[in-house]
């Protein structure tokens, strides 16, 4: 058996090869794992567990499928979905995770996250999810009516793609000592994270200990799969299916 890792995919109702994607992943892959887990960015812009439409209906229920299965699945909130909440799991039998999880993968111990947290040098973004995680500010934003919230959310995703293209490669990825640092904390020797959208695995030391941080790719024009054994583990790619 398997336990299968995903992030940023950036699901919207814009995004129709992704998510047919998504879903035959869903129906054909994940349906047969030991457990998945989503590590953030799931959504473009998650607006809140009120989302009534078509689009948010549909991901809810490929996930209330999969758990109703009996395939345990894990949540971390990424910088594009940190409004998902109770509701959704809920609805959808998903288990919320923190910033930071250590997990046991067949024996491994491991540190999960999305990944955001890691790029220290980006002092902009930083203090832009510190304002946003703030639980008034959510239960605020939450109690909005939707028609005020969407165009809010557009300005925010707006914002961010302008700014975005001001930053160097070097500000948007992580910072090495960081990724250290949480290892060390947690008392790990591997690391699973998404959100830099530059899948690779990473193999370093750390006080004579190798330690090992696999990235996780995004789903822009593939499927980005982390599949984790318990002899071996690989990124792999899915090709949007064909009409």
């Amino acid at each position: 058996m398997t336990t299968l890792f995903i992030s940023d995919l950036h699901l919207s109702p814009n995004t129709p090869e992704i998510n047919a994607c998504f879903e035959h992943f869903m129906r054909t892959e994940a349906i047969h794992a030991d457990a998945l887990y989503v590590l953030g960015d799931l959504f473009d812009f998650w607006i809140g567990d009120d989302d009534n439409s078509d689009f948010a209906a549909q991901i809810r229920n490929e996930f209330k499928q999969l758990t109703d299965a009996g395939v345990p699945c894990f949540f971390t909130k990424g910088n594009r979905d940190f409004l998902v909440g109770k509701r959704f799991a809920k609805q959808t039998g998903v288990s919320l995770l923190g910033d930071e999880t250590v997990i046991n993968l067949y024996g491994r111990n491991a540190v999960i996250l999305h990944g955001d947290t890691l790029c220290t040098e980006d002092v902009q973004y930083l203090a832009f999810r510190a304002k946003v995680n703030q639980p008034w500010l959510q239960w605020l934003f939450n109690r909005l009516p939707m028609a005020i919230k969407t165009p809010i959310v557009r300005k925010i995703q707006s914002d961010a793609r302008d700014t975005k293209k001001s930053k160097s490669l070097t500000i948007m990825d992580v910072t090495q000592s960081e990724v250290e640092k949480v290892m060390l904390e947690h008392k790990v020797d591997l690391m699973i994270h998404g959100h830099t959208h530059r899948p690779n695995v990473h193999t370093f030391s750390v006080a004579d200990q190798e330690m090992t941080r696999i990235v996780l790719g995004d789903w822009y024009e593939q499927g980005s799969i982390l599949c984790f054994d318990a002899n071996n583990f690989s990124l792999q790619a899915r090709p949007f299916p064909s009409e």
